[in-house]
């Protein structure tokens, strides 16, 4: 009698198409989510696709408020040198506030400064939601009030953009599709690969994301009093700092981009073609 010699092929087939048909329903899932999630910039008018509204920006940035603090070794003891930073940085938001007022607009975040005791990272950043941050190895390396303005102006502005907000959206997406093609590859693991891309607290930023930030850091200076020229003179010690040896940090979250000094000259060139006022402080 003749031996049937039962065909698995087939099954293998249909298993792989399965498994197929479902990725593609997690990966449009996941797309139609990520366009879902479109809001309008209260501040700047503009439509943005963003993970949390703004109250959900505050909340997160609270609570990721420790393990910065942890990570850089907690306030700096210096307390006048915190009431420098306090001052300066509500000097922004004062004057900010005034401008968005007369816009009929309103500022809907809570802006905390921070000066961390850390005297080897040079570094600054922003949470999402208004937490704002200067370690003492940048803050002693400034040597102008303005140039303290230009740096926590450029935090600022990442806030006012939601630039973090839109990260955690676009790391969302990131996720979804990374499960779709663990599915596909019949590789549960991959799924989780995904939860490993990117963290709130070394949230990067791309080269859009900086010279927006830059715009805005020229702006609230301006209009704060500052020369908005000291913003240069915060990368050139950032520069002569890495050309010492001493890489700062910042340079890994906040991506120098290749001409970002000549943007910023050429954006108060044009934002001030018959030059900026007399009375500007250094």
């Amino acid at each position: 009698m003749p031996r049937y010699i039962r065909s698995t092929h087939g099954s293998r087939n249909s298993s792989l198409k399965m498994r197929l048909v479902i990725a593609a329903g997690i990966a449009l899932f996941a797309f139609i989510s990520y366009m879902m999630k479109s809001d309008i910039n209260e501040i700047t008018g503009e439509n943005q696709i963003v993970a949390l509204t703004e109250q959900q920006e505050i909340a997160l940035g609270l609570q990721a408020l420790p393990t910065i603090m942890s990570r850089h070794h907690g306030e700096h003891p210096d307390q006048m040198a915190q009431a420098n930073v306090d001052r300066v940085g509500n000097r922004l938001l004062q004057n900010l506030n005034q401008s968005l007022q007369k816009a009929g607009r309103q500022n809907p975040y809570q802006f905390d400064f921070h000066l961390l005791n850390d005297d080897q990272v040079i570094n600054a950043f922003a949470l999402p939601g208004g937490q704002i941050f200067i370690t003492a190895a940048l803050y002693q390396q400034l040597e102008s009030e303005g140039q303290l303005a230009g740096v926590l102006g450029h935090e600022i502005g990442h806030v006012l953009s939601r630039h973090g907000a839109q990260q955690m959206a676009k790391q969302e997406l990131t996720q979804g599709l990374a499960g779709a093609a663990g599915v596909a590859g019949g590789d549960i693991n991959s799924a989780r690969m995904a939860q490993m891309v990117g963290s709130l607290v070394n949230m990067k930023y791309g080269r859009s994301d900086e010279l927006e930030s830059d715009r805005w850091g020229v702006k609230l200076l301006v209009m704060s009093g500052y020369d908005p020229y000291a913003m240069i003179g915060v990368m050139d010690i950032l520069k002569r700092s890495a050309g010492a040896g001493r890489q700062p940090e910042i340079f890994s979250t906040h991506p120098d981009p290749g001409n970002r000094i000549e943007r910023i000259k050429d954006y108060i060139q044009r934002t001030f073609p018959s030059g900026l006022p007399n009375d500007l402080e250094p």
